[in-house]
């Protein structure tokens, strides 16, 4: 990321989405998720820990914090789940 693309000053209103509730969002035209999609979805935490030293961008690490408890479990499952995405597939496994 570039200085000049991230002290770009985001349009988006906000103090608007701060004060929306799950009735005042319009979700009419996002399309229901099937029950198959459930039955194959896992959820995916890391199993075990290596501890490592990792140094991340101060608004990075306040959106997790801000997010509560458990943050840097929930910057693992990030990476872990970017890690599995991006995977080759040359075992088959």
């Amino acid at each position: 990321m570039s200085d000049a693309t991230s002290k770009k000053s985001s349009e988006t209103d906000w103090a608007r989405v701060d004060s929306m509730t799950d009735e005042t969002i319009d979700t009419s035209d996002v399309p229901a998720l099937p029950r198959s999609f459930f039955s194959r979805a896992r959820l995916r935490m890391p199993r075990a820990s290596v501890p490592v030293r990792v140094h991340v961008d101060p608004d990075t690490y306040s959106w997790y914090q801000a997010l509560g408890d458990e943050c840097e479990g929930r910057m693992q499952a990030a990476l872990r789940i970017y890690a599995e995405s991006h995977k080759v597939k040359t075992t088959g496994a």
